[in-house]
């Protein structure tokens, strides 16, 4: 019997642990029940057979695949044995999918909108594009939990994203705006700023009924100033966040989408910028309170978009 190698293993989508540890490590050809086949980028099947180079990817799809059910199965199962060991120990674990899903039906959404701009695919490997998914998970978990929350929106969705995204069950359900279409075809042309450190422009108060976006792009600084190019040929407002005015980092300053959007989630929530900082910035940055004693030259150093992580 043909065996495949399991070559996923670097970068198939989200892991769990346990699970990898305890699945086999190779598959056979009579295990692939799915097989959607591999399309380009543009969504167009690509014919069989396939080259040496497809053929991995199209490996790490259909295993993907294969498994996602049972692996779905296994964290079910292990996140009900959480929750039965939580209530035995009266520990609270936060609010249960059903209480998030009738508070999301409850609470009303501020008028300010976040949005991060998928425009930028085609200048990311395979990886990258995955942590730009990654990001996206987070920004999600935390405004699905906030008590004040905003407006989600992805824009410029395309069919490699999609793909990307349809690795988790249910995504189309999520309480985020999808949008196919660039931000300047969902929002007035002056409700719109784009957050990038190159601009001299400083945040100082978050509006309402104005669309901040944040730039999908984790670029290891490769397109420095990319989104203050795009946003001065657009003719619309860009601003940088207060970094330097409120703390000093023992790192350069760069910030993951997660890090932006939590960022402006929590100023919108009412806490002050300095608190907010402090407390979203992991420790590794060494943010400290800002000494406005000491210059900081490192303003054009900070970056509203991703990271390596």
């Amino acid at each position: 019997m043909d065996k495949i190698e399991d070559v996923s293993s670097k970068d198939s989508g989200p892991k769990s642990k346990d699970y990898d540890e305890n699945s086999s490590r190779q598959i056979t050809l009579f295990d692939i029940k799915i097989d959607n086949g591999l399309k380009d980028d543009d969504g167009n099947e690509i014919p069989r057979p396939f080259t040496k180079s497809q053929m991995r990817k199209w490996l790490r799809k259909v295993k993907w695949e294969n498994k996602k059910a049972d692996k779905r199965a296994f964290e079910k199962a292990k996140a009900k044995a959480r929750r039965k060991e939580a209530q035995e120990e009266n520990i609270s674990l936060g609010p249960s999918r059903k209480a998030l899903k009738r508070m999301k039906l409850e609470r009303p959404k501020r008028s300010t909108s976040l949005v991060i701009d998928l425009s930028f695919d085609h200048l990311m490997i395979e990886k990258d594009r995955f942590k730009v998914i990654k990001q996206i998970l987070r920004c999600y978990s935390v405004n699905r939990r906030s008590e004040n929350p905003v407006q989600f929106h992805l824009t410029s969705l395309g069919e490699r994203t999609k793909s990307e995204m349809s690795r988790h069950n249910g995504y189309e359900n999520w309480d985020i705006n999808y949008h196919e279409a660039s931000y300047l075809e969902v929002f007035p042309k002056e409700n719109i700023v784009y957050l990038t450190s190159e601009s001299d422009n400083v945040i100082e108060k978050i509006e309402e009924n104005t669309a901040y976006i944040i730039g999908g792009l984790v670029d290891h600084n490769k397109y420095k100033g990319l989104c203050l190019k795009i946003a001065e040929e657009q003719g619309i407002r860009h601003a940088q966040l207060p970094l330097d005015k409120y703390i000093n980092m023992k790192t350069r300053k760069v910030l993951t989408i997660d890090h932006v959007f939590e960022i402006m989630l929590r100023v919108c929530e009412g806490m002050p910028w300095q608190n907010v900082l402090l407390n979203v910035l992991p420790m590794r940055k060494g943010a400290y309170i800002c000494d406005n004693r000491r210059s900081s030259n490192s303003s054009k150093d900070n970056s509203n978009s991703g990271e390596d992580e």
